[in-house]
């Protein structure tokens, strides 16, 4: 990959400011920005722009305990003509990725009765692999008068200091270089020199993918003076929801057995990394808890929705409704809290996995990308703020555009469920119990394609052909009344379905063999990319989204409270959330399991889960349509 490929997207910003029509005017013989048609114009020379590291003092942190502050390394990118006055905005993107990760085990999941790990072992995988970083900054950006700059999260690459997964000591590093870039941080050059950034207007966007995400969030969140606006693309709002679930340990989509330890150790590629941080990697390790997964202090030190009152920056979110990595609830509960506040934001949904919009809908992207950074780094009305909130893709290369996200109109619906596999609107009070009995080897996938056919390892209740197209836009619940003996498992597990064969969405990007040209070229990078779309695929059935919840946190998830085996609980857990269309003639499931394979501990087989499905119901947000 290109050293300047890898920069993750413009950011939102802070205050609601009174927009001007162009950026403040320069004396006659400085250089200056050209705005036409409410937008920054492409006048300024990828080639000839100016290249520059810078090492960012992090003042008050202290995270390899050496006694010295932590620094970190700043890559700049910039337009010649700061040197000759020009003052520019500057795209940041954090990331501990630059210098690559480490071979790391994952943790064992399959435990024994107690929680504790058996004997075996999950090789690492690594995250880079599933988090395609398109490069487009430089080429685009940097010619319409921005500067970029990637920083090196702590304990990464030429970093000091230890990373430690999303607390304070990491927020801090590229708060640190905001805080130079606004003149209230030192910085140096390579070789010791004081380094001022005098070519700086002081406004600062953040952008990113995953965790390069979720650097944005975390900074936002301090309220720095300078982060105008923020772009989280596949982010985290708050950790606690990337590792557990509800009191469960339940594992990030495709990394089985990560955790905040493993994380940390993949990215701890500073030198000297393992004998200065091992401390630190062992007291994650410690900490996080994988035997009660309780929410803790340690959890709580990693919850950016704490602290989302001293959001300053505006938030333009981006999330894929299929993305099991980050799942979707990281978005949607930083959405919730930012709407309470009345942040200045946009959201975007589509149907891809754990990917960067650019790969999806590259020219619309780079419109309203192009549009944000304008009106929140130069203040100018570029239209941006007068479009609809929520772009929404409700099938592969389908996008609404709508007022708020839900969906408006948006309104709870309750399904009850009911003896011989009914869902409905009526409750059935007298269905009699039903039992099942845990496994831990088959996976969600081969639990649900047979129903309403009975199972030994599952429940399923479906309601009959739906007469019209439903909706749905924001957080399923589910609540059961149940039952557990004869075993260990703490799980249940919830799934909802679409039964119905239809082409969907195949988590796939595939090459439309067309070029698109969107910013100024460089040797060995052209400022082109091939256009891609979504990848489809038949198939018989959707799990739509999923929930989890570890009983013995059913009424708090920082408190274990032990279940009397044979007693019958009621049980209310949420699911991630979705935003979806059940199309006409296709039938809504809800399973419930215990052992989630690709997701849980996997505990030893044998748990019996019993459930009174006319005291449990599904509650589904929907915006239209009629279930019979």
């Amino acid at each position: 990959m290109h050293p300047w490929k890898a920069i993750t997207v413009p950011l939102a910003a802070a205050m609601v400011l009174t927009m001007a029509s162009a950026p403040p005017a320069a004396s006659a013989d400085t250089p200056a920005v050209k705005v036409e048609g409410g937008a920054t114009q492409p006048v300024f020379s990828r080639a000839d722009a100016i290249k520059q590291t810078v090492f960012v003092e992090v003042a008050g942190t202290d995270s390899d305990n050496d006694g010295s502050p932590d620094r970190v390394a700043v890559d700049i990118l910039r337009p010649k003509e700061t040197d000759q006055g020009l003052k520019v905005p500057v795209i940041m993107e954090a990331s501990p990725y630059y210098a690559g990760g480490n071979d790391v085990a994952n943790h064992v999941v399959d435990v024994d009765e107690h929680g504790n790990p058996l004997p075996s072992t999950l090789r690492g995988q690594s995250k880079l692999s599933s988090e395609p970083f398109d490069s487009y900054y430089d080429n685009y950006f940097v010619p319409r008068g921005y500067a970029v700059a990637l920083v090196e999260n702590l304990g990464s690459g030429r970093a000091t200091g230890c990373p430690t997964t999303g607390d304070r000591n990491e927020t801090a590093g590229p708060k640190a270089a905001i805080d130079w870039l606004n003149g209230r941080a030192k910085a140096f050059d390579a070789a010791g020199n004081p380094v001022e950034a005098t070519w700086s207007t002081g406004k600062v966007g953040m952008i990113g993918v995953s965790y390069n995400g979720t650097l944005p969030n975390a900074v936002a969140a301090t309220g720095v003076k300078g982060l105008e606006t923020i772009v989280p693309i596949a982010a985290i709002s708050s950790w606690y929801d990337y590792y557990r679930a509800n009191g469960g340990v339940v594992a990030p989509g495709g990394f089985q057995g990560e955790d905040a330890d493993v994380l940390a150790k993949y990215v701890l590629t500073r030198e000297n990394g393992q004998e200065v941080c091992g401390p630190v990697m062992d007291h994650l390790t410690a900490a996080q808890d994988r035997v009660t997964g309780d929410y803790s202090d340690f959890w709580d030190d990693r919850n950016y929705l704490n602290d989302v009152r001293k959001v300053r920056a505006s938030v333009f979110l981006v999330h894929g409704l299929n993305d099991w990595n980050v799942k979707t609830k990281q978005a949607a509960q930083w959405w919730y809290a930012l709407a309470e506040r009345k942040v200045p934001r946009k959201i975007w949904l589509h149907q891809g996995t754990h990917m960067n919009p650019f790969s999806l809908r590259t020219a619309e992207w780079l419109r309203q990308l192009h549009g944000w950074f304008d009106h929140w780094l130069y203040g100018i009305d570029s239209g941006i703020m007068r479009e609809p909130q929520a772009d929404v893709e409700i099938a592969a290369g389908q996008w609404g555009q709508h007022r708020s996200w839900p969906l408006p109109g948006t309104a709870p619906v309750r399904l009850w469920m009911g003896s011989d596999a009914k869902l409905g609107l009526l409750p059935r009070p007298l269905s009699a119990r039903e039992s099942f009995v845990d496994q831990k080897t088959r996976t969600a996938e081969q639990l649900v394609e047979n129903a309403p056919a009975a199972d030994p390892n599952r429940l399923a209740y479906l309601t009959g052909m739906l007469p019209t197209d439903v909706r749905i836009s924001g957080t399923p619940e589910v609540t059961v009344r149940a039952s557990l003996k004869n075993g260990s498992s703490p799980f249940l597990t919830a799934l909802l379905v679409d039964y119905g064969t239809d082409t969907r969405p195949d988590g796939r990007l595939l090459s439309t063999g067309e070029e698109y040209c969107y910013g100024q070229g460089v040797p060995g990078d052209t400022g082109c990319t091939v256009l891609r779309r979504l990848g489809t695929a038949e198939t018989a059935y959707k799990i739509v989204t999923r929930g989890w919840l570890d009983v013995r946190n059913r009424n708090r998830a920082d408190r274990t409270e032990p279940v009397r085996a044979g007693k019958e609980y009621s049980f209310t857990w949420d699911f991630q959330p979705q935003d979806y269309l059940f199309k006409k003639g296709h039938r809504i499931g809800v399973v419930i399991i215990s052992t989630d394979h690709d997701y849980t501990l996997r505990y030893p087989a044998g748990t019996e889960v019993t459930l009174s499905p006319g005291r449990s119901s599904l509650r589904l947000p929907v915006v239209f349509g009629r279930i019979s």
